[in-house]
């Protein structure tokens, strides 16, 4: 386990001092220190834990890449890249790397850096990788044959995807549920006592990405029944009848993929009992429905509710895209897979534009003898509903996006003016600028 920090440093856990393996760019017009530099830039690639960070140098950029690999034990791999026309050497300071190449023996000039430093040269275009062994591991047997930074993010894509997989227009927001789901596989749930709703969610979240519910099982007694009970008493809230709720449909999840039908019954006469004392609850109620950022689910909150925010955005139950179609879809085609619809269902669909009008295409899966549930999309067709286990079919036109002014907003380099148009309908179907 490391840490990596917003400039590419890396710190081993686990240690009374710990050292950072930190690193400088020496190129063609000085020395370049991440740690101070204003043109850096970290990202994770495609939301897996596989860290880029960028720096500006002349006519390109210093790229460093860090992931993670089980080689010998366990190793951080740390690669640079030079996306420049001019070779650059990179300085390592800190704990001593695997090195798969010489250091150059060279002096350094221009910088002050601790005696061992360790430098590379990176030629134009070329790339250079060293290797961190987890603390009392050993080293990859040979750099050349560790997993590369995109075949990790593979990886860990395949895995989380279990759950449920999103293309959307919207590739931060995938990005960020396939972070928070790769950040849930490596943290593990929040405490129980804590929040013991967030709890289960985020167990239901890993067994649908493919942890053993059999192990799990025990585990969600206890949060289970304090929920329950949370919202059995008098006075009790919509929010925490909805959040109960939530909870124990993830319990269930848990009970059918451990293959205890007698906890899944259980769980069933647990809800009918909540569900009839208190009455019909608001779908959109709850804390667990809430969305949140990302940042928030960072910050240490349940990502079982984050997720299920997400997904309740496509899917919540059988009604599909409740709220519409975001605008920022509109015209552009996406897909949606595993999306829970019940404990025991899922649903995925896809949609294709015919010009202005939605075709979407849909396939329900089921676990068992369980029936199909109804599938229907009010805010989009209020006439259209199906209990078909696949089918397609085309939705009307969005006709408020249809009636609204379009802006076209192009830019002029030469004189750095900004030209808009805007094009609206007039009374006859046409148009004006």
């Amino acid at each position: 386990r490391w840490t990596v920090s917003p400039w590419g440093a890396v710190t081993a856990w686990g240690q009374e001092a710990p050292e950072p393996l930190d690193w400088y760019v020496a190129a063609d017009d000085r020395w370049h220190v991440p740690a101070q530099e204003p043109t850096v830039r970290q990202t994770r690639i495609e939301g897996a834990p596989v860290i880029e960070t960028r720096i500006r140098v002349p006519d390109g950029d210093a790229v460093q890449r860090i992931w993670a690999v089980p080689d010998g034990d366990g190793n951080v791999i740390i690669e640079f890249e030079n996306e420049s026309p001019m070779p650059f050497a990179i300085a390592l300071t800190g704990p001593q790397p695997v090195t798969d190449r010489p250091p150059a023996d060279v002096p350094i000039q221009g910088i002050e850096l601790p005696d061992g430093a360790t430098v590379l040269p990176v030629g134009h275009r070329a790339i250079v990788r060293v290797a961190l062994p987890f603390p009392g591991g050993a080293g990859p047997s040979a750099l050349a044959n560790v997993p590369p930074a995109l075949a990790v993010v593979r990886g860990w894509t395949r895995v989380v995807e279990q759950a449920s997989r999103l293309v959307l227009p919207d590739e931060r927001l995938v990005e960020a549920l396939v972070a928070a789901r790769c950040d849930l596989l490596l943290e593990g749930p929040v405490a129980p006592a804590d929040d013991p709703v967030g709890f289960l969610l985020d167990v239901a979240e890993l067994v649908r990405c493919g942890d053993s519910a059999q192990a799990w099982l025990l585990d969600v007694v206890e949060p289970a029944e304090r929920a329950a009970k949370h919202a059995g008493r008098r006075g009790a809230s919509d929010d925490d009848i909805a959040d109960a709720l939530a909870a124990l449909g993830a319990c269930r999840i848990v009970a059918i993929r451990a293959g205890d039908e007698r906890a899944a019954s259980d769980i069933d006469r647990t809800a009918s009992r909540l569900a009839a004392k208190h009455g019909p609850v608001d779908s959109s109620a709850g804390s667990a429905g809430a969305i949140t950022s990302f940042a928030d689910v960072r910050r240490g909150s349940s990502v079982g509710r984050f997720v299920r925010s997400i997904e309740r955005r496509v899917a919540d139950g059988g009604r599909l895209l409740p709220g519409g179609m975001p605008t920022s879809w509109l015209g552009s085609n996406f897909e949606i897979h595993g999306v829970p619809t019940s404990p025991v269902t899922t649903v995925s669909f896809a949609v294709r534009w015919h010009g202005e009008r939605p075709a979407v295409l849909w396939e329900q899966h089921v676990t068992g003898d369980a029936p199909t549930v109804e599938l229907s999309a009010p805010d989009i067709d209020p006439e259209w509903q199906t209990s078909d286990p696949a089918g397609e079919t085309l939705w009307p036109a969005h006709e408020r996006e249809r009636a609204r002014p379009s802006l076209s907003i192009t830019a002029d380099r030469d004189t750095e003016r900004v030209v808009g148009t805007i094009v609206e309908p007039d009374a006859d179907g046409g148009s004006f600028s």
